[in-house]
């Protein structure tokens, strides 16, 4: 699926800006002040461009391509859109402007070690500060423990999704107060900030009512840029493949001239080529929901089945997920030695790779999403 003129041009601004920031630098503070890009999905009247989840997309594959470190997915995206999903006109007006010009980076404190990333399976809870069931004038202390947390080693904005007497709530936490200790995870990805967040009676403030819908509403919206960044991701560790193949010489030939490799280069390039075509039609469509595009082309994604936005996120992320683990498992595969060398990117591609498929829940469990579904029609 193609991009739009504007789209484009977003999406070389990108690009361009990445590749002249140099490898020990990160391009973030850039990519907010000349750009825009953490404010891409909000709305003007918060301080953002007004764009949609289709435009986020277009960063997310730019940042995947090469693996460049960034806030976007967790700050801009995950928790950004979690504010914006409650309802709370005042939190948004409060917090929303300085996540979308960049100044601040927001994180969202969430899920518990099992990392199901489930809106009735939080880490923490939460109780009125005068020992009640409700905040009231008091408000709230909160208490436990979350994983997985995007960012959550440098936020300067904290949201912890807790539980309250009357369900799942989202409140906003001040990171540097007593009660809040942040401890940064050695990840996998070494590029992926993670952290985890233990809280010990720390003062909270609700944002919105009930949490759970706006919680699951940030997560589909999260696993469909993760999707886009993935692709990008498949699409550089392919980029870097097929320039060995026509460089590497063996038996007196270019490797890329024998044609079983030909041939499995074929396959990684239809496989990333539809999962794009997917991960971008699926952000179209929840656009198109949202009314942050009019109606477009006939994206071909229903199948019958009449997906909702929830199912069409689980679809782009056991999707995406396996085209990129394929593309990079192939890619130490086509590069020989050299390609389990810490020198060589493969590595990255391969963290990268096995790191996402467990974010925002594993592709099993979103598989098991859809086949409830098809299973209740």
């Amino acid at each position: 699926m193609g991009l739009t003129v504007e789209r484009r041009d977003l999406r070389d601004a990108v690009r361009g800006l990445i590749a002249k920031t140099g490898a020990d630098q990160s391009p973030w503070r850039r990519l907010c002040d000349e750009i825009g890009v953490a404010g891409l999905a909000i709305p003007e009247r918060y301080g953002g461009a007004g764009a949609g989840l289709a435009e986020v997309c277009v960063v997310m594959e730019e940042l995947g391509r090469n693996l460049t470190p960034s806030p976007m997915l967790g700050s801009a995206v995950l928790a950004a859109q979690a504010v914006l999903a409650s309802g709370d006109d005042a939190a948004c007006a409060r917090l929303l402007p300085a996540i979308a010009d960049g100044s601040a980076i927001a994180a969202l404190a969430w899920t518990t070690a099992a990392g199901h990333w489930d809106p009735s399976e939080v880490g923490c809870e939460a109780r009125g500060a005068g020992g009640g069931p409700g905040g009231g004038a008091g408000g709230w202390e909160l208490t436990g423990e979350a994983h997985y947390v995007l960012d959550g080693g440098a936020a300067d904005v904290l949201l912890v999704a807790a539980g309250t007497p009357d369900g799942t709530g989202l409140f906003e936490v001040s990171p540097s107060q007593d009660g809040v200790t942040r401890a940064a995870v050695a990840a996998m990805d070494a590029a992926r900030g993670l952290a985890v967040v233990r809280l010990t009676g720390a003062a909270g403030r609700r944002i919105g009512g009930n949490a759970a819908g706006p919680l699951a509403f940030a997560r589909d919206q999260a696993c469909i840029a993760l999707g886009a960044e993935q692709v990008g991701a498949a699409q550089g560790a392919l980029a870097l493949t097929v320039a060995h193949l026509l460089t590497r010489v063996q038996f007196g030939q270019l490797i890329g001239g024998f044609q079983a490799l030909q041939h499995r280069a074929a396959d990684l390039y239809v496989l990333v080529e539809s999962a794009q075509s997917l991960a971008r039609a699926v952000a179209l469509a929840a656009d198109e929901a949202d009314g942050a595009t009019g109606p477009g082309p006939d994206l071909g994604l229903d199948l019958d089945l009449d997906l909702d936005r929830g199912q069409r996120a689980a679809a782009v992320k056991v999707y995406c997920s396996e085209a990129l683990t394929r593309t990079a498992g192939e890619m130490i595969q086509l590069h020989g030695a050299i390609g389990v060398t810490w020198e060589h990117p493969a590595h990255r591609y391969l963290k990268r790779a096995h790191s996402g498929r467990y974010l925002f829940g594993s592709p099993a469990r979103h598989l098991a999403v859809i086949a409830a579904d098809l299973i209740d029609r």
